[in-house]
């Protein structure tokens, strides 16, 4: 695929970033692009690997053809490009910016620690594809005469319902917040990924017939007793979004918080949005000449960093309990899996100081105001070191240790008792269907996403609403044509 000896002849490059000293004053993303030529050797470096592993499933959830649009890039046929990579996935604008790219880790080039950017080509394919035109509404010629709807608009909600709405489904989609995206729009940064490329997406899908309802808490607003009655089918695909319980001393202190309510009300100011929100608290945080301090150390809380930086911390320190992992991993050991490796975001990269094999013991404050947090160092089992502890600085404190599950106070309230539920051993909630026919114990009911798998990553959200919207589909007419 691509040029025969590329992988030879062309070094791996990937896009650059701006300095971390210009890009922490604006939220705008700050990718610098690379031109066409520069993707297209890229794109040319994909090798004829044989078993092409960037695809299968220790690569790719949606199971994009990498080598074949690689190959099209390469050739200059980025109209095909395009039509292949959207065979896969419908929001390649989406992943191509935020996905983790485990399929760059399992590239066979990967052996070397010179994988295929086959994230920057992707993100190419996508915006190219919008500057030339390619992407526009794609009705159906036929219609079922079938009524579905989808309760949330995240991507694993926006995947089902394009493609229910492709498959001649008159589709009504349910969201909470004031605009689509879930925690696309309102968890993920803008110097992450901006907004308008979810507004270009569900312009589209209004163009294809799909019809969105904001501002409509389904199981609150609307009763899904109603939904049920009213539709021939219900996806209920409302994330998850209720925060893990830290269980640390403290957090009732002014100046704690859990993660993602920050983020809200960040991406809702800069998208010119009240802070208030139908499900998150609205008293202002800001980070502005104060010392922060995060607990976790995974994507959330990385966004929290480059956030604080961004509102002009002073100082920002990441927690991680976990020991600090190596620089390089054993490859003939884990390839071509995901590897533990020392991994530096470009939040991270922008100035923080990170802590790991640390334990966050306590949130300390005076007359109910944080102070500060008290640490400890923890052996290979996480248990505390006596004689480590030491206390950092905060006047302000974030908790991003993962959510554990969707709000009950919706639609998990509304059908208590009726929907099955699994209660994993972390605590975790999520609404028990399988990953092939995604229905629910209640009947009309179906499920996909974060609610149904537990928190994970967007092109994992995509792939269950495609999946979950074929389910559907063959429920409603008896066969379907929609990709598997």
């Amino acid at each position: 695929m691509g040029k025969v000896t590329g992988f030879l002849e062309i070094d791996r490059q990937v896009a650059k970033y701006q300095p971390a000293s210009d890009r922490i004053r604006h939220f705008r993303e700050f990718t610098i692009p690379m031109s066409d030529p520069e993707v297209q050797k890229q794109a040319a470096r994909c090798m004829d690997c044989g078993i092409p592993y960037c695809h299968g499933p220790t690569g790719c959830p949606v199971h994009n053809q990498i080598p074949d649009w690689n190959d099209l890039v390469y050739n200059n046929n980025w109209e095909a490009a395009i039509q292949n990579l959207h065979s896969t996935n419908n929001f390649p604008e989406f992943t191509g910016r935020v996905c983790p790219a485990p399929c760059e880790e399992a590239c066979t080039l990967n052996l070397e620690d010179a994988p295929v950017a086959i994230k920057t080509v992707e993100q190419a394919i996508a915006d190219k594809a919008y500057e030339l035109g390619f992407i526009r509404p794609q009705p159906a010629t036929v219609h079922t005469g079938k009524k579905v709807a989808v309760i949330g608009s995240g991507p694993a909600g926006m995947a089902a319902a394009q493609q229910l709405g492709r498959a001649g489904h008159e589709v009504h989609v349910y969201e909470r917040e004031t605009k689509p995206g879930g925690l696309l729009r309102y968890g993920i940064p803008d110097f992450k990924m901006e907004k308008n490329f979810i507004d270009r997406r569900v312009e589209q899908m209004k163009g294809e017939g799909v019809t969105f309802h904001c501002g409509v808490n389904v199981g609150v607003d609307v009763k899904i007793e109603q939904l049920l009655a009213d539709h021939d089918a219900v996806l209920y695909c409302g994330g998850s979004e209720t925060p893990r319980e830290a269980g640390i001393p403290g957090t009732d202190l002014a100046g704690v918080h859990d993660a993602m309510p920050y983020l809200v009300q960040q991406n809702r100011r800069v998208g010119r949005e009240n802070i208030d929100s139908a499900g998150w608290p609205s008293d202002p945080i800001l980070a502005g000449a104060k010392h922060v301090v995060v607990v976790g150390g995974g994507d959330t809380a990385s966004d929290c960093v480059g956030t604080a930086f961004r509102q002009g911390a002073v100082k920002v320190t990441q927690l991680d309990i976990r020991p600090q992992p190596p620089e390089k991993e054993d490859k003939l050991a884990v390839w071509p899996f995901w590897a533990t490796k020392m991994r530096t975001s470009s939040s991270q990269a922008e100035g923080a100081v990170r802590e790991f094999q640390v334990a966050t013991l306590e949130f300390v404050g005076e007359d109910g105001v944080l102070t500060g947090v008290k640490c400890c160092e923890v052996d290979e089992r996480r248990r505390p070191v006596a004689g480590t502890e030491f206390v950092i600085r905060a006047d302000l404190a974030f908790i991003a240790i993962g959510f554990r599950g969707p709000f009950t106070t919706s639609v998990l309230k509304e059908l208590e008792g009726k929907l099955t539920l699994n209660t994993d051993k972390r605590g975790s909630t999520n609404v028990v269907a399988n990953d092939r026919d995604y229905k629910t114990s209640v009947d009309k009911l179906w499920t996909a996403g974060d609610v149904r798998r537990g928190q994970s990553l967007v092109v994992w959200a995509i792939r269950e609403g495609r999946q979950a919207a074929r389910a559907i589909d063959e429920a409603l007419m008896g066969s379907t044509v929609l990709p598997n």
